[in-house]
């Protein structure tokens, strides 16, 4: 299973050659995304919604997250189980991962549980957790 962070999920929805060449030469049944990811997705569309200043910027938050909502519901969203939830437990309580932010590590917990591979970016951000297996598909 590869699952996708945000970044790359963004990058997908905007037809970034990279990601999708990749999308296509995967050799895995098996591509979705995270709870949280879909979170973070849908919470930017509402901040935009809300903060939209003039009648042109509302219609166009309320398309963006039109078409958001359309694209979440086309694939998978993996949420958290007994078992993320345990793993989450465990990254945030090591000392080598305090620096790493909360939403990381959500992510991280989810990806481990499922023996996912993340696709993201922020290769970084994740590769300092024991045990994840992380690639980028844009850079």
């Amino acid at each position: 299973m590869h699952l996708l962070d945000t970044d790359t999920l963004t990058h997908l929805y905007a037809g970034h050659p990279q990601v999708v060449a990749h999308m296509r030469a995967v050799d895995d049944p098996v591509v979705g995304t995270t709870i949280i990811t879909k979170s973070e997705l849908l919470r930017g569309r509402i901040d935009f919604l809300l903060k939209a200043a003039t009648s042109a910027e509302l219609l166009r938050a309320q398309q963006w997250f039109t078409r958001t909502e359309e694209l979440l519901a086309q694939i998978l969203v993996v949420p958290f189980d007994a078992h993320a939830a345990a793993l989450f437990d465990q990254v945030r309580t090591t000392k080598a991962y305090r620096k790493l932010g909360r939403a990381d590590l959500l992510i991280a917990s989810i990806v481990l549980a499922n023996r996912a591979t993340l696709v993201t970016r922020n290769v970084r951000h994740f590769t300092p957790i024991h045990g994840i297996t992380v690639v980028n598909w844009v850079d």
